[in-house]
């Protein structure tokens, strides 16, 4: 027989753990939720804007999806996910926790190698451009709009340049592109018609001052086409 909480409400949680287990983090929200907890707030808040901002579309593309833990957030309102990371570590982490009343489809793909197979509503990626190198960056957008279907919409996530200042080692050792607001907005009109901006300073999205912004998000309609 099951123990019994003290207040019945609570009784739940305990049968949700008898019945599914724990819930496990990914490889990298495990690592955050060790050395900088709060860290996760802003990471899946991140989640939540790109959530609310495709909300109701039927197949989305989530680009360099690393251990996909903010993954499904997206999935909660959206149709289908195909989260995609080049690093077959990740993308074998993600498979084994994956939770079966919310599947997603997870795979290997470079995105510098080519486009993902597929007519996608709307893409996104979340910290990864500021990995791909200055002279990769137009192959790396080409590819991702070439995955959307005409009307698509794509939301690119970046550390600011001016954050870098207070980037810890890790960070500034990966992160070999970040932009300011003008240049990411400059290198994502290449591929798109309209290019909105947002500054997000912790969990907090707003469309402040630019130069005081940690974090922005590129949201991007209208594919331009070759």
């Amino acid at each position: 027989m099951s123990e019994k909480t003290k207040e019945p409400q609570y009784q739940i949680c305990l049968d949700c753990c008898e019945e599914s287990g724990l819930s496990t983090l990914g490889l990298m929200t495990n690592l955050g939720w060790r050395d900088d907890p709060k860290r996760l707030v802003f990471y899946l808040s991140r989640y939540k804007f790109i959530s609310k901002m495709i909300s109701g579309l039927k197949n989305v593309l989530e680009v360099g999806c690393g251990d996909a833990f903010g993954t499904r957030i997206v999935l909660e309102e959206v149709g289908h996910v195909c989260a995609v990371d080049f690093d077959p570590i990740f993308v074998r982490d993600v498979n084994s926790r994956m939770d079966d009343k919310r599947r997603f489809e997870c795979k290997v793909h470079d995105i510098l190698k080519g486009p993902v197979t597929g007519e996608f509503d709307a893409a996104y990626a979340v910290d990864v451009i500021e990995h791909i190198h200055k002279e990769q960056e137009n192959i790396f957008v080409a590819n991702i709009a070439a995955s959307l279907v005409p009307h698509g919409v794509l939301i690119i996530g970046t550390p600011s340049l001016q954050s870098q200042a207070y980037a810890s080692p890790p960070s500034r050792e990966g992160h070999v592109n970040c932009k300011g607001y003008v240049e990411l907005k400059q290198l994502m009109q290449k591929y798109f018609h309209n290019v909105f901006i947002f500054s997000m300073n912790d969990e907090v999205v707003h469309t402040g001052f630019y130069p005081m912004a940690h974090y922005l998000f590129a949201l991007c309609v209208g594919k331009k086409v070759e």
